[in-house]
Protein backbone atom coordinates (compact mmCIF):
# COMPACT_ATOMS: atom_id res chain seq x y z
CA UNK A 1 0.00 0.00 0.00
CA UNK A 2 1.32 3.51 -0.85
CA UNK A 3 0.22 6.92 -0.52
CA UNK A 4 -1.10 7.90 -3.79
CA UNK A 5 -2.74 11.39 -3.15
CA UNK A 6 -2.51 14.25 -0.50
CA UNK A 7 -5.05 16.92 -0.15
CA UNK A 8 -5.45 20.07 2.37
CA UNK A 9 -8.86 21.46 2.56
CA UNK A 10 -8.64 24.92 4.31
CA UNK A 11 -12.32 25.82 6.57
CA UNK A 12 -13.44 28.54 8.49
CA UNK A 13 -16.65 27.39 9.86
CA UNK A 14 -19.33 29.60 11.49
CA UNK A 15 -20.79 29.26 14.70
CA UNK A 16 -23.16 30.92 16.45
CA UNK A 17 -23.62 30.93 20.40
CA UNK A 18 -26.79 30.02 21.09
CA UNK A 19 -27.11 29.70 25.00
CA UNK A 20 -29.22 31.74 27.25
CA UNK A 21 -30.97 33.60 24.13
CA UNK A 22 -27.36 34.91 22.83
CA UNK A 23 -27.22 34.87 19.35
CA UNK A 24 -23.55 35.40 19.47
CA UNK A 25 -21.59 34.72 15.37
CA UNK A 26 -18.59 33.55 16.13
CA UNK A 27 -15.98 31.19 14.25
CA UNK A 28 -12.94 28.47 13.85
CA UNK A 29 -10.34 27.91 11.66
CA UNK A 30 -9.77 24.42 10.61
CA UNK A 31 -7.60 22.33 8.18
CA UNK A 32 -8.58 18.87 6.85
CA UNK A 33 -6.12 16.74 5.23
CA UNK A 34 -7.16 13.87 3.07
CA UNK A 35 -4.62 11.20 2.57
CA UNK A 36 -5.69 8.72 -0.51
CA UNK A 37 -3.66 5.09 -1.02
CA UNK A 38 -3.48 3.18 -4.42
CA UNK A 39 -5.18 0.89 -2.45
CA UNK A 40 -8.70 3.19 -2.33
CA UNK A 41 -8.51 3.51 1.28
CA UNK A 42 -8.52 7.03 2.76
CA UNK A 43 -7.35 8.81 6.13
CA UNK A 44 -8.62 12.00 7.12
CA UNK A 45 -6.21 14.30 9.45
CA UNK A 46 -7.14 17.92 10.76
CA UNK A 47 -5.61 20.60 12.65
CA UNK A 48 -7.25 23.94 14.16
CA UNK A 49 -7.22 26.90 15.89
CA UNK A 50 -4.43 28.50 13.12
CA UNK A 51 -4.78 30.01 9.74
CA UNK A 52 -6.28 27.61 8.08
CA UNK A 53 -4.85 28.31 4.56
CA UNK A 54 -1.53 28.84 5.19
CA UNK A 55 -1.35 25.34 6.74
CA UNK A 56 -3.10 24.09 3.53
CA UNK A 57 -0.52 25.23 1.47
CA UNK A 58 2.22 24.27 3.48
CA UNK A 59 0.57 20.44 3.42
CA UNK A 60 -0.42 21.01 -0.21
CA UNK A 61 2.95 22.61 -1.23
CA UNK A 62 5.78 21.34 0.77
CA UNK A 63 4.56 18.04 3.22
CA UNK A 64 2.17 16.42 0.82
CA UNK A 65 4.05 15.90 -2.20
CA UNK A 66 7.19 14.70 -0.18
CA UNK A 67 5.27 11.37 0.88
CA UNK A 68 3.59 10.71 -2.13
CA UNK A 69 4.79 7.07 -3.06
CA UNK A 70 5.66 6.31 0.55
CA UNK A 71 4.24 3.41 2.73
CA UNK A 72 1.53 5.04 4.67
CA UNK A 73 2.23 2.99 7.85
CA UNK A 74 5.06 3.94 8.11
CA UNK A 75 4.63 6.59 10.76
CA UNK A 76 7.38 6.82 12.45
CA UNK A 77 9.17 7.76 9.34
CA UNK A 78 7.10 9.55 7.90
CA UNK A 79 6.85 12.39 11.07
CA UNK A 80 10.87 11.71 11.08
CA UNK A 81 11.04 12.92 7.31
CA UNK A 82 8.36 15.73 7.59
CA UNK A 83 10.12 17.18 11.15
CA UNK A 84 13.38 17.45 8.75
CA UNK A 85 11.96 19.42 6.14
CA UNK A 86 9.76 21.47 7.47
CA UNK A 87 11.44 22.57 11.04
CA UNK A 88 15.13 21.60 10.48
CA UNK A 89 16.06 24.12 13.17
CA UNK A 90 13.46 23.20 15.99
CA UNK A 91 11.19 25.17 14.41
CA UNK A 92 7.24 25.29 15.79
CA UNK A 93 4.11 27.47 14.73
CA UNK A 94 2.30 26.37 11.55
CA UNK A 95 5.03 23.31 10.35
CA UNK A 96 3.89 21.81 13.38
CA UNK A 97 0.03 21.99 12.92
CA UNK A 98 1.27 20.90 9.02
CA UNK A 99 2.62 17.56 10.50
CA UNK A 100 -0.09 17.08 12.71
CA UNK A 101 -2.98 16.79 10.12
CA UNK A 102 -0.61 14.61 8.23
CA UNK A 103 -0.22 12.54 11.02
CA UNK A 104 -3.65 11.99 11.83
CA UNK A 105 -4.83 11.19 8.96
CA UNK A 106 -1.74 8.47 8.49
CA UNK A 107 -3.27 7.12 11.90
CA UNK A 108 -6.83 7.04 11.15
CA UNK A 109 -5.68 5.30 7.50
CA UNK A 110 -3.52 2.65 9.54
CA UNK A 111 -6.57 2.04 11.56
CA UNK A 112 -8.57 1.13 8.97
CA UNK A 113 -5.61 -0.52 7.10
CA UNK A 114 -5.15 -3.16 10.26
CA UNK A 115 -9.51 -3.17 10.93
CA UNK A 116 -8.92 -1.45 14.37
CA UNK A 117 -9.81 2.04 16.28
CA UNK A 118 -6.78 4.42 16.68
CA UNK A 119 -7.17 3.89 20.55
CA UNK A 120 -6.74 0.12 20.36
CA UNK A 121 -3.23 0.69 17.98
CA UNK A 122 -2.34 3.45 21.12
CA UNK A 123 -2.78 0.77 23.57
CA UNK A 124 -5.74 0.25 24.33
CA UNK A 125 -5.89 1.41 28.46
CA UNK A 126 -9.33 1.99 28.64
CA UNK A 127 -12.89 2.24 26.12
CA UNK A 128 -14.03 5.63 27.67
CA UNK A 129 -12.60 9.05 29.19
CA UNK A 130 -13.54 11.87 31.25
CA UNK A 131 -14.72 15.32 29.62
CA UNK A 132 -14.26 18.90 31.29
CA UNK A 133 -16.95 21.00 29.39
CA UNK A 134 -15.12 24.41 28.12
CA UNK A 135 -18.35 26.74 28.26
CA UNK A 136 -17.64 30.01 29.76
CA UNK A 137 -16.29 32.20 27.24
CA UNK A 138 -16.44 36.33 27.55
CA UNK A 139 -19.45 36.68 25.53
CA UNK A 140 -21.09 35.51 28.44
CA UNK A 141 -22.23 38.92 30.89
CA UNK A 142 -21.46 37.91 34.90
CA UNK A 143 -25.17 36.87 35.10
CA UNK A 144 -25.17 34.30 31.89
CA UNK A 145 -21.86 32.76 32.83
CA UNK A 146 -23.17 31.58 36.09
CA UNK A 147 -26.56 30.35 34.45
CA UNK A 148 -24.66 28.85 31.77
CA UNK A 149 -22.73 26.80 34.60
CA UNK A 150 -26.17 25.45 35.46
CA UNK A 151 -26.73 24.65 32.74
CA UNK A 152 -23.80 22.31 31.52
CA UNK A 153 -24.07 20.87 34.98
CA UNK A 154 -27.64 19.98 34.52
CA UNK A 155 -27.01 18.09 31.30
CA UNK A 156 -24.30 16.06 32.96
CA UNK A 157 -21.00 17.70 33.63
CA UNK A 158 -19.25 17.24 36.81
CA UNK A 159 -15.75 19.33 35.57
CA UNK A 160 -16.46 22.68 34.26
CA UNK A 161 -13.54 25.56 32.43
CA UNK A 162 -14.22 28.70 31.72
CA UNK A 163 -12.09 31.50 30.30
CA UNK A 164 -9.71 34.19 31.91
CA UNK A 165 -7.67 37.28 30.85
CA UNK A 166 -9.64 38.35 28.05
CA UNK A 167 -6.85 39.66 26.07
CA UNK A 168 -5.54 41.33 28.79
CA UNK A 169 -2.03 41.75 27.20
CA UNK A 170 -3.14 41.99 23.68
CA UNK A 171 -5.80 44.86 24.16
CA UNK A 172 -4.39 46.39 27.22
CA UNK A 173 -4.36 49.92 25.53
CA UNK A 174 -8.40 49.51 24.99
CA UNK A 175 -10.61 50.95 27.58
CA UNK A 176 -10.51 48.22 29.88
CA UNK A 177 -6.48 47.83 30.75
CA UNK A 178 -5.22 44.19 32.74
CA UNK A 179 -6.76 45.53 36.08
CA UNK A 180 -10.44 45.92 34.93
CA UNK A 181 -10.27 42.66 33.00
CA UNK A 182 -8.50 40.94 36.77
CA UNK A 183 -11.26 42.76 38.61
CA UNK A 184 -14.00 41.41 36.85
CA UNK A 185 -12.69 37.96 36.42
CA UNK A 186 -12.90 37.53 40.13
CA UNK A 187 -16.30 38.07 40.33
CA UNK A 188 -17.24 36.15 37.46
CA UNK A 189 -15.01 32.61 38.76
CA UNK A 190 -16.58 33.19 41.90
CA UNK A 191 -19.79 33.49 40.70
CA UNK A 192 -19.62 30.23 38.81
CA UNK A 193 -18.15 28.68 41.80
CA UNK A 194 -21.60 29.80 43.60
CA UNK A 195 -23.74 28.72 40.93
CA UNK A 196 -22.71 25.28 40.75
CA UNK A 197 -21.59 24.25 44.46
CA UNK A 198 -18.54 23.11 45.94
CA UNK A 199 -18.26 19.40 44.56
CA UNK A 200 -18.13 20.40 40.42
CA UNK A 201 -14.79 20.81 39.04
CA UNK A 202 -13.60 24.35 38.30
CA UNK A 203 -10.94 24.97 35.72
CA UNK A 204 -9.69 28.83 34.09
CA UNK A 205 -7.79 29.46 30.90
CA UNK A 206 -5.98 32.38 30.52
CA UNK A 207 -5.01 31.25 26.42
CA UNK A 208 -1.94 32.84 27.42
CA UNK A 209 -3.51 36.42 27.92
CA UNK A 210 -1.61 37.51 31.27
CA UNK A 211 2.40 37.93 32.31
CA UNK A 212 3.52 36.85 35.49
CA UNK A 213 2.10 40.05 37.28
CA UNK A 214 -1.25 39.87 36.69
CA UNK A 215 -1.35 35.91 36.41
CA UNK A 216 0.12 35.98 40.05
CA UNK A 217 -2.66 38.69 41.41
CA UNK A 218 -5.57 36.41 39.80
CA UNK A 219 -4.32 33.19 41.21
CA UNK A 220 -4.00 34.69 44.47
CA UNK A 221 -7.43 36.36 44.43
CA UNK A 222 -9.44 32.84 43.65
CA UNK A 223 -7.58 30.85 45.38
CA UNK A 224 -10.18 29.89 47.84
CA UNK A 225 -12.49 29.05 44.74
CA UNK A 226 -11.37 25.51 44.40
CA UNK A 227 -10.08 25.80 41.00
CA UNK A 228 -8.85 22.67 39.50
CA UNK A 229 -6.29 23.60 37.49
CA UNK A 230 -5.12 27.36 35.55
CA UNK A 231 -4.26 26.44 32.04
CA UNK A 232 -2.11 28.82 30.02
CA UNK A 233 -2.20 31.53 32.69
CA UNK A 234 1.46 33.18 31.25
CA UNK A 235 1.85 34.32 27.57
CA UNK A 236 4.20 32.28 25.54
CA UNK A 237 4.19 29.26 27.90
CA UNK A 238 7.42 31.18 29.38
CA UNK A 239 8.98 28.18 31.32
CA UNK A 240 10.62 30.57 33.88
CA UNK A 241 7.28 32.80 34.55
CA UNK A 242 5.35 29.44 34.87
CA UNK A 243 7.97 27.98 37.32
CA UNK A 244 7.21 30.67 39.25
CA UNK A 245 3.96 31.35 39.36
CA UNK A 246 3.60 27.16 40.87
CA UNK A 247 6.09 28.64 43.21
CA UNK A 248 3.44 31.45 44.69
CA UNK A 249 0.21 29.77 44.14
CA UNK A 250 -1.74 26.85 45.29
CA UNK A 251 -3.32 26.47 41.83
CA UNK A 252 -2.07 23.59 40.13
CA UNK A 253 -0.79 24.64 36.81
CA UNK A 254 -1.63 23.42 32.98
CA UNK A 255 -0.54 24.66 29.87
CA UNK A 256 1.09 23.31 26.03
CA UNK A 257 -2.13 22.68 23.67
CA UNK A 258 0.03 25.07 21.47
CA UNK A 259 3.35 23.75 21.61
CA UNK A 260 4.92 22.14 18.49
CA UNK A 261 7.82 20.44 19.81
CA UNK A 262 8.31 18.02 22.79
CA UNK A 263 11.55 19.76 23.70
CA UNK A 264 8.95 22.10 24.96
CA UNK A 265 7.75 19.67 27.33
CA UNK A 266 10.74 18.97 28.41
CA UNK A 267 11.66 22.14 29.76
CA UNK A 268 8.45 22.73 31.10
CA UNK A 269 8.66 19.71 33.21
CA UNK A 270 12.30 19.85 33.93
CA UNK A 271 11.95 23.67 35.14
CA UNK A 272 9.61 22.31 37.97
CA UNK A 273 7.35 24.72 35.84
CA UNK A 274 3.92 22.63 35.33
CA UNK A 275 2.00 20.70 37.30
CA UNK A 276 -0.15 19.02 33.59
CA UNK A 277 0.65 18.85 30.40
CA UNK A 278 -1.78 19.13 27.26
CA UNK A 279 -0.19 18.43 24.26
CA UNK A 280 -2.88 18.79 21.32
CA UNK A 281 -2.98 15.83 18.83
CA UNK A 282 -4.32 18.39 16.06
CA UNK A 283 -1.47 21.08 17.28
CA UNK A 284 1.03 18.94 18.58
CA UNK A 285 2.77 16.79 15.79
CA UNK A 286 0.08 13.94 15.82
CA UNK A 287 -0.26 11.21 17.66
CA UNK A 288 3.29 9.99 16.84
CA UNK A 289 4.57 12.83 18.83
CA UNK A 290 1.58 13.23 21.68
CA UNK A 291 2.74 9.53 22.49
CA UNK A 292 6.28 10.56 23.44
CA UNK A 293 5.20 13.47 25.06
CA UNK A 294 2.84 11.40 27.33
CA UNK A 295 6.14 9.25 28.26
CA UNK A 296 8.02 12.09 29.30
CA UNK A 297 5.23 13.00 31.96
CA UNK A 298 4.67 9.58 32.88
CA UNK A 299 8.58 9.62 33.56
CA UNK A 300 8.07 13.00 35.46
CA UNK A 301 4.93 11.45 37.47
CA UNK A 302 2.82 14.58 35.97
CA UNK A 303 -0.33 14.16 34.48
CA UNK A 304 -1.48 14.05 31.10
CA UNK A 305 -4.31 15.81 29.93
CA UNK A 306 -6.31 17.50 26.54
CA UNK A 307 -5.84 21.21 25.80
CA UNK A 308 -7.61 23.26 22.86
CA UNK A 309 -10.61 21.04 22.44
CA UNK A 310 -10.76 19.10 19.43
CA UNK A 311 -12.40 16.21 21.62
CA UNK A 312 -13.13 13.29 18.93
CA UNK A 313 -9.39 13.56 17.81
CA UNK A 314 -7.87 13.64 21.36
CA UNK A 315 -10.01 11.22 23.34
CA UNK A 316 -8.07 8.41 20.93
CA UNK A 317 -4.73 9.09 22.74
CA UNK A 318 -6.21 9.28 26.29
CA UNK A 319 -8.30 5.94 26.00
CA UNK A 320 -4.72 4.39 24.32
CA UNK A 321 -2.42 5.28 26.95
CA UNK A 322 -2.55 4.34 30.16
CA UNK A 323 -1.49 7.94 31.36
CA UNK A 324 -4.61 9.30 29.14
CA UNK A 325 -6.62 11.45 31.34
CA UNK A 326 -9.02 14.13 30.62
CA UNK A 327 -9.94 15.06 27.53
CA UNK A 328 -11.39 18.70 26.71
CA UNK A 329 -15.27 19.24 25.28
CA UNK A 330 -14.99 22.72 24.25
CA UNK A 331 -18.69 24.33 22.42
CA UNK A 332 -17.44 26.28 20.00
CA UNK A 333 -15.30 23.12 19.00
CA UNK A 334 -18.15 20.82 19.06
CA UNK A 335 -20.36 22.89 16.80
CA UNK A 336 -17.76 22.95 14.54
CA UNK A 337 -17.47 19.18 14.76
CA UNK A 338 -21.02 18.56 14.21
CA UNK A 339 -21.19 21.01 10.88
CA UNK A 340 -17.96 18.67 9.51
CA UNK A 341 -18.30 14.78 10.89
CA UNK A 342 -20.53 12.23 11.14
CA UNK A 343 -21.02 9.07 13.87
CA UNK A 344 -19.49 11.40 16.13
CA UNK A 345 -20.25 9.62 19.82
CA UNK A 346 -21.96 12.12 22.51
CA UNK A 347 -20.90 12.54 26.48
CA UNK A 348 -22.93 11.27 29.13
CA UNK A 349 -22.71 11.56 32.16
CA UNK A 350 -19.27 13.45 31.89
CA UNK A 351 -17.85 10.51 29.87
CA UNK A 352 -17.08 9.66 26.07
CA UNK A 353 -17.29 6.26 25.34
CA UNK A 354 -14.47 5.06 22.22
CA UNK A 355 -15.90 4.30 18.87
CA UNK A 356 -15.22 0.74 17.80
CA UNK A 357 -15.37 1.07 14.11
CA UNK A 358 -11.87 1.23 12.28
CA UNK A 359 -9.36 4.28 12.27
CA UNK A 360 -10.82 7.52 14.05
CA UNK A 361 -14.24 5.55 13.85
CA UNK A 362 -16.19 8.94 12.28
CA UNK A 363 -15.72 10.20 8.76
CA UNK A 364 -16.05 13.97 7.21
CA UNK A 365 -19.62 14.04 5.42
CA UNK A 366 -18.17 15.15 1.84
CA UNK A 367 -20.95 17.10 0.86
CA UNK A 368 -20.73 19.64 4.25
CA UNK A 369 -17.05 19.71 3.48
CA UNK A 370 -17.67 21.01 -0.07
CA UNK A 371 -20.07 23.29 0.95
CA UNK A 372 -18.23 24.86 3.44
CA UNK A 373 -14.99 25.31 1.17
CA UNK A 374 -17.18 27.60 -0.88
CA UNK A 375 -17.88 30.09 1.94
CA UNK A 376 -15.48 33.15 2.51
CA UNK A 377 -12.46 32.76 3.86
CA UNK A 378 -12.47 35.33 6.83
CA UNK A 379 -8.49 35.12 7.66
CA UNK A 380 -7.27 36.04 11.19
CA UNK A 381 -10.72 35.39 12.86
CA UNK A 382 -11.97 32.62 15.14
CA UNK A 383 -8.83 31.42 16.58
CA UNK A 384 -10.96 30.07 19.55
Amino acid sequence: MKIANVEAIPLFLPVTVDVLGLDKKTGLSVCLVRIDTDTGLTGWGMTGITEEEVVAEAVNAVAGPAIIGRDPLASEALWHDLYWLLSPRGQTGYASHAIAAVDVALWDLKGKALGQPVWRLLGAARDRVPVYATFGFSVFDREQLAEAAKLWVANGFTRLKMTVGDGALRRRDEPRPPADVLAEDIQRVRAVRAAVGEDIALYIDANCNLDLFHASQLAGAVEDCGISFFEEPITQNDVRGMAELRRKTRIPLACGQNEGLAYRFRDLLAAGAVDVVQPNVVITGGYTQCAKIAGMAAAFNTPYANGGAWSYHNMHIHAGLANGWLVEHHYLAVECYGLIFDNLPQPEDGWLTLPTGPGLGFEPNIDHVRDLSKQPKSRGAGKG
